[in-house]
């Protein structure tokens, strides 16, 4: 079955990074589009990021444009969300996700199939 494992979370202060990544079994990983979404405490699960299946494309949520960047790796069954100029706002669970279909690019929710454990970041003010 498939599997998603994130790391990388932590405590940052504001203006500072993180690189979060996650490590996908299970699956052939070059066949499907990865995303991240993130859920803070009190609210709903949001798209963060996705990156196509080859790696040419790649979308963001405005409010993490310019600051946020996904790539991943084929070779290595792994992506990557580098998350610079943190803001108090960026804090939540940050989990990584498998559409339902191969080749397929979504960034809505009810898309997505397999979903990891999540990783926790906070950014202090």
């Amino acid at each position: 079955q498939v599997q998603l494992v994130e790391s990388g979370g932590g405590l940052v202060q504001a203006g500072g990074s993180l690189r979060l990544s996650c490590a996908a079994s299970g699956l052939t990983f070059s066949t499907y589009t990865m995303g991240w979404f993130r859920q803070a405490p009190g609210k709903e699960r949001e798209f963060v990021a996705r990156i196509s299946w080859s790696g040419a494309r790649t979308y963001y949520a405005d409010s993490v444009k310019g600051r946020f960047t996904i790539s991943r790796d084929n070779a290595k069954n792994t992506v990557h969300l580098q998350m610079n100029s943190l803001k108090p706002e960026d804090t939540a669970v940050y989990y990584c996700a498998v559409p339902k279909l191969t080749y397929y690019g979504s960034s809505k929710l009810q898309d997505y199939a397999n979903w990891g454990q999540g990783t926790q970041v906070t950014v202090s003010s």
